[in-house]
């Protein structure tokens, strides 16, 4: 399974911006999926995450501003974020918990996609 992600780059304070990420490969249906984000010099902290019925959380600092969704179709989550702000700047991964089957046993795998930059810069 690879993660591909897509969507980031430069965009103005207060401009809207939106990430993809694609999961590629066979044999695997996908539970959670998310977005985290690291910051120079700082750790990798939660954006937001999807669960599989569509539940979501967000951490405090995008809530009102970022929306998450997933199409199962295309095993793609989106990361819609508006009104940017420069603190929004960082690179962003896309995550996604998925499950094999080993037989009849459900294996659980963390699947991390390669990272895209957002630079919110006037």
């Amino acid at each position: 399974v690879q993660l591909q992600a897509s969507g980031g780059g430069l965009v103005q304070p207060g401009g809207p911006l939106r990430l993809s990420c694609a999961a590629s490969g066979s044999g695997f249906s996908i539970n959670d999926m998310g977005w985290y984000r690291q910051a120079p010099g700082k750790q990798r902290e939660l954006v937001a995450r999807i669960g599989r019925g569509g539940s979501t959380n967000y951490a405090d600092s995008v809530k009102g501003r970022f929306i998450i969704f997933r199409d199962d179709s295309k095993n793609t989550v989106y990361l819609q974020m508006d009104s940017l702000k420069p603190e929004d700047t960082a690179v962003y991964y896309c995550n996604a918990e998925v499950v094999k089957m080993a037989g009849s046993i459900a294996m659980k795998y963390d699947y991390w996609g390669q990272g895209t930059l957002v630079t919110v810069s006037s």
